[in-house]
C-alpha cells in the first residue's frame, strides 16, 4: 500500500528541492577549533545536506533556495555545491558591501571529537545573506507549479535564523501543499539559535504553525518536545530500546493534533563515546511502526550529518519504493555510512547503501 501520494517524475523537473542556509565549514582534523593552524573546508547545512546527498547518492535531481553574499566566499560556497551536483539557479545572490556589516555568509567550525571529547561546534553566522531572507524574495508558483517538485524538505535550523526565514518557510510550505508536493521537515533543534529570539516558546509557535502544512515529519525526542510541546515520561536524550514505547506514545499524540502528518521517523542513536555510538531508526506510517536494522557498536569518524543522510535516504526510499519499511532501512543505512567519512555531507554510494540494507558488511569489495 502506498504511503505517500507522491507527484509522477515525468509532470516534475526536480525530484527534490530543499530550503536553508549553506555555510562554509572549517574543520580542524584531527585538532581542536581552539589549538588549529590550519583547517579544512567544506560547505554544509541541515537542509542541504539531504539534497546533496540525494543527487551524490541517490542519482536524483535536486536544487537548493538560499541566498550568499557576492563575493568569493560565497562563490566558493557555490563551487562546493556545483561539485555536489545540485542546482544552484535559485541562490539570490547579494551586492557584499565589502566590509560584512550588511551581509556575508555564515561560518561553522566544527570538531569531530574523539573518545570521551564530543563534537563541538561553533557557529559564526550572523547577518548572513540566508537569515536575511523573507517572504516574496523565492517565486515558489514557478518552482512549485511551473517546473514541479517532487518533494521539499526544509528545517528547524533555517527557521530558527530569524523571524523572517520562519516566515520564508511558511510561505514555501503553503504553496509546496498548494500544488501537490510532498513536505518534509526536519525539527532539528538547536538551543543556541533559538535563545536569542525566545527560546523554546518561540521554537513552538514557529514549528507549531509549519508543521499544519508537513506531511513527513523528523525529529528526536527532544524536537517533538523542545518544538512541538509533546512529553511522554520515560524519555530521555539516550533514546534506548527500553524507551520506544514511550517514544512510540510521543508519537502517537502528535499524529492525533496534526493529522496531516503521514510519516514521522527518527534516528535512534545511543552515544557511548564520540567515537562508539548504537545506530538504528523508527518511522510510523499509515499507522504502523517500522523499525530499521539496529546496529551497535558503530564507529564514528564524523558524527555531523549522519541525522541529515538518514532524512536524504529515507527519501529516497519513498520516493523510490514509496514503503515505510524500506524507506527507514535506506534512511538508517545512509545516515550509518556517512558517519565513517569527514565533512558534512555524505560520500556514500547508492551500492553501498544497498549493501548494507541487504545485510552485508564492511569485508573489502576487490
Amino acid at each position: 500500500m502506498a504511503v505517500l501520494d507522491i507527484r509522477p517524475k515525468a509532470q516534475c523537473n526536480f525530484d527534490q528541492i530543499s530550503l536553508g542556509e549553506i555555510m562554509l565549514r572549517m574543520d580542524p582534523g584531527n585538532s581542536r577549533v581552539r589549538t588549529a593552524r590550519e583547517f579544512k573546508a567544506w560547505e554544509g547545512g541541515g537542509e542541504y545536506n539531504v539534497a546533496r546527498g540525494l543527487r551524490k547518492c541517490f542519482g536524483l535531481n535536486t536544487a537548493v533556495v538560499t541566498a550568499f553574499a557576492e563575493n568569493d566566499i560565497g562563490r566558493l560556497v557555490e563551487d562546493f555545491i556545483l561539485q555536489g551536483g545540485v542546482d544552484t539557479r535559485f541562490i539570490n545572490w547579494i551586492p557584499f558591501d565589502g566590509l560584512g556589516r550588511d551581509v556575508r555568509v555564515g561560518l561553522n567550525f566544527t570538531e569531530r571529537g574523539f573518545g570521551l571529547r564530543g563534537a563541538k561546534g561553533t557557529s559564526d553566522r550572523g547577518l548572513t545573506a540566508a537569515m536575511q531572507m523573507k517572504p516574496g524574495d523565492v517565486n515558489w508558483e514557478y518552482i512549485f507549479g511551473d517546473l514541479g517538485v517532487r518533494w521539499f524538505h526544509t528545517g528547524g535550523i533555517f527557521t530558527a535564523l530569524s523571524e523572517t526565514t520562519a516566515q520564508l518557510a511558511v510561505e514555501a510550505v503553503k504553496a509546496a501543499n498548494k500544488h501537490g508536493t510532498i513536505v518534509s521537515y526536519d525539527l532539528n533543534y538547536r538551543p543556541s539559535l533559538w535563545k536569542s529570539i525566545g527560546g523554546k516558546p518561540k521554537a513552538q509557535e514557529v514549528n507549531r504553525e509549519i508543521a499544519q502544512y508537513v506531511d513527513v515529519m523528523i525529529g528526536n525526542e527532544e524536537d517533538f518536545t523542545a518544538c512541538l510541546g509533546f512529553e511522554v515520561e520515560g524519555l530521555d536524550e539516550n533514546i534506548s530500546h527500553i524507551e520506544i514505547d514511550a517514544f512510540k506514545a510521543m508519537i502517537e499524540k502528535a499524529v492525533t493534533e496534526f493529522p496531516n502528518f503521514k510519516v514521522t521517523a527518527t534516528t535512534l542513536r545511543t552515544v557511548k563515546s564520540a567515537t562508539i555510538n548504537d545506530w538504528g531508526a523508527i518511522c510510523w506510517a499509515n499507522g504502523e511502526f517500522h523499525q530499521a536494522t539496529h546496529r551497535e557498536n558503530v564507529e564514528i569518524f564524523d558524527r555531523v550529518g549522519g541525522g541529515d543522510s538518514f532524512a536524504s535516504g529515507l527519501i529516497y526510499g519513498f520516493l523510490k519504493f514509496n514503503d515505510a519499511a524500506r524507506a527507514v532501512e535506506y534512511g538508517a543505512a545512509h545516515g550509518a555510512l556517512a558517519m565513517t567519512t569527514p565533512g558534512d555531507t555524505s560520500m556514500a554510494a547508492v551500492a553501498e547503501v544497498e549493501k548494507l540494507v541487504g545485510g552485508g558488511g564492511a569485508r573489502v569489495d576487490r
